[in-house]
């Protein structure tokens, strides 16, 4: 349901006729009906149905601020997003926000002013080569009495390349209000009415749709509106990462509370795979509530411990020594002239100025890392000032380096996170296949990213996907999958080894099984190679019952027999099973717990896998 709103007074008075234009023009013929119903038409754009920037097209006033609340009127029943908890988020007009790669800009517009568009077949001037287009998006309900929808708001748009081809895709926002938190780029605690701020959170999404890179993007064509109304804020066209690799990543598992620290610099010491002569990094703000900034950062080649070998080389952002991450975003450092040595230790120093007590972290890192006294050290040549040590990542989310031949990515849970391997050592399975590609001629020496996150599920949240929480398992791998998969440089490949904790908590096969498809599904929508791994055995462990083994088995068969989706399968299950006892790791492979690897389990993994099945 339409509703263009240039004013409080003007929302019925504007809304009637525009309804009635689509039958209208559908009635005018074959012609009118193509460009219409995809876009063209006297909605469709500019005139004669000409693509025009999004901002052009915007209809709807979704920002209000405290002082005149009833200025907007983003849903139809009065509401709208409060201008001071935006600005709190770091969500302020105009301002640059990378999420899940892609670079979109909130829109420079006053409280009470247009700010979005409710698709209804626009044609939008949108150009440029990537990957995939990226949409800054919110679904609203009109007609529910006040209440909040529960409905997905979209459709099908269109793509329109300047070769003069053209191609579909299918474009969704969640409610803003019931909306899951775990794919949202920022939420905020309360909305405006005319009779006050409202308490419960208010979400926008970022929805990323795979197109082909080979072409050039034109234009674009937002969805007809059939039901609740798509909000579209931002759009734009992803970069591929073309040029850059993968060398390093950690998924981010939740928001925890740390220190609290006040001026402290972090030394996080991560493990490459694939080397190259430029460097450029990557940090989350994902899940957080607030904006958080880094006033300088610096890379080196780990000698021992916190020390250095050398002078650590400071990176800039866009030429400044440091930079704000608004809530909800990733910033890249500039690229950096600096030799990243393969299958090396790096320590990535950044210094925090403010008070933090939360951060986006990786949980699980198996690996020592420092934290400093007072002041910026993120410079120094000596560990001296490095006090305290942490053994998690937090807000690092990436090392890339210039060239090489893109990255494999691995999805996983503790299994793949490293869980019971000797720490400070590098010997989950995924470093050890790394170093397998590098000692390889037969394909190409792939980037390995690391997206484990221990007790993490297929299908479940366990960290709800916004606010402080000492859950660290992380949202769903399909939650996760754009964030921590799709939207690495340069993926080549994917390995999916997940589903274990799923049936340790109740899951059945099916679900798994559901999940696991869809994963595949999206994975080769964005052209990519993707893997499944079986599920290891883990009788002996509390909750590996007989049922939760019943469902396991029940996967795997599935696996095994083709019902997934997948280009391969890694046995895996085979691979650390105790051939008289398969229900039970083998004893030496059996870190003790009966659900985690040895060292020489993990070793085992990385052993099985046939690197021509890593390649197309």
């Amino acid at each position: 349901m339409r509703r263009h709103v240039a004013g409080p007074a003007a929302l019925f008075a504007l809304s009637v006729p525009l309804v009635l234009v689509l039958p209208l023009l559908l009635a005018a013929g074959p012609a009118a009906a193509r460009d219409g119903a995809v876009g063209g038409g006297a909605m469709g754009g500019g005139a004669q149905g000409r693509p025009v920037p999004l901002e052009r097209l915007f209809d709807n006033r979704a920002v209000s601020d405290a002082g005149h609340p009833d200025a907007a009127d983003f849903d139809g029943a009065g509401r709208s997003l409060p201008a001071e908890d935006l600005a709190a988020a770091g969500w302020t007009p105009g301002v640059h926000l990378t999420l899940d790669r892609a670079r979109l800009t909130w829109p420079r517009r006053a409280p009470g002013e247009p700010d979005n568009v409710v698709a209804d077949g626009q044609r939008v001037l949108l150009a440029g080569r990537g990957d995939a287009l990226a949409f800054l998006v919110a679904g609203t309900e009109p007609d529910t009495g006040g209440a909040a929808g529960t409905g997905t708001a979209g459709g099908t748009g269109e793509v329109r390349y300047r070769d003069g081809s053209r191609g579909s895709f299918e474009l969704a926002a969640p409610d803003w209000r019931t909306g899951p938190l775990a794919t949202k780029a920022v939420a905020l605690p309360r909305v405006h009415t005319p009779a006050g701020p409202l308490a419960g959170p208010a979400k926008l999404y970022p929805v990323l749709v795979p197109i082909d890179r080979r072409r050039t993007v034109a234009s674009v064509v937002l969805p007809r509106d059939n039901g609740p109304d798509l909000h579209v804020f931002a759009a734009s066209v992803r970069e591929p990462g073309t040029g850059w690799t993968g060398s390093w990543s950690a998924a981010t598992s939740g928001l925890p509370a740390v220190g609290p620290w006040t001026d402290r610099t972090l030394r996080l010491v991560v493990h490459t795979s694939a080397g190259g002569p430029r460097v450029r990094l990557r940090f989350d703000n994902t899940f957080a509530a607030s904006p958080v900034r880094v006033a300088s950062a610096t890379v080196a080649v780990q000698a021992a411990g916190a020390t250095p070998r050398g002078a650590p080389v400071p990176v800039t952002f866009g030429g400044a020594a440091g930079t704000v991450l608004a809530a909800g975003a990733q910033v890249f450092s500039d690229p950096l002239r600096f030799p990243v040595p393969a299958g090396g230790n790096l320590l990535v120093s950044f210094h925090l100025p403010d008070t933090v007590a939360a951060l986006p972290l990786h949980s699980l890192a198996v690996q020592k890392s420092y934290v400093s006294g007072p002041g910026d050290h993120a410079a120094d040549a000596g560990p001296d000032a490095y006090t305290s040590s942490l053994t998690t990542w937090p807000l690092l989310a990436g090392v890339e380096v210039s060239g090489g031949p893109g990255s494999l990515v691995v999805l996983g849970d503790s299994i793949t996170d490293g869980e019971k391997s000797l720490p400070d050592t590098n010997h989950r399975w995924p470093d050890l296949l790394a170093a397998r590609l590098r000692a390889q001629g037969a394909v190409p020496r792939l980037g390995v990213l690391n997206a484990g996150i221990s007790a993490n599920r297929v299908v479940t949240d366990r960290y709800p996907g916004d606010g402080v929480s000492t859950d660290v398992g992380g949202v769903s791998a399909l939650h996760r999958l754009e964030r921590d998969v799709l939207a690495q440089p340069s993926v080549r490949t994917v390995v999916v080894f997940q589903g274990v904790n799923d049936v340790r908590w109740g899951g059945t096969a099916e679900q798994v099984l559901a999940g696991l498809r869809e994963i595949a599904a999206r994975t080769h929508a964005h052209g990519l190679r993707v893997l499944a791994a079986t599920i290891a055995p883990c009788e002996g462990e509390r909750m590996c019952t007989a049922a939760a083994d019943a469902e396991r088995t029940a996967v795997n068969s599935a696996l095994r027999a083709g019902d997934g989706g997948f280009d391969a399968v890694l046995d895996f299950d085979r691979v650390l099973r105790d051939p008289e006892h398969p229900t039970r790791l083998l004893p030496a492979y059996d870190s003790g717990d009966h659900l985690h690897p040895s060292d020489a389990g993990y070793t085992a993994l990385a052993d099985a896998v046939d690197p021509r099945l890593l390649v197309p």
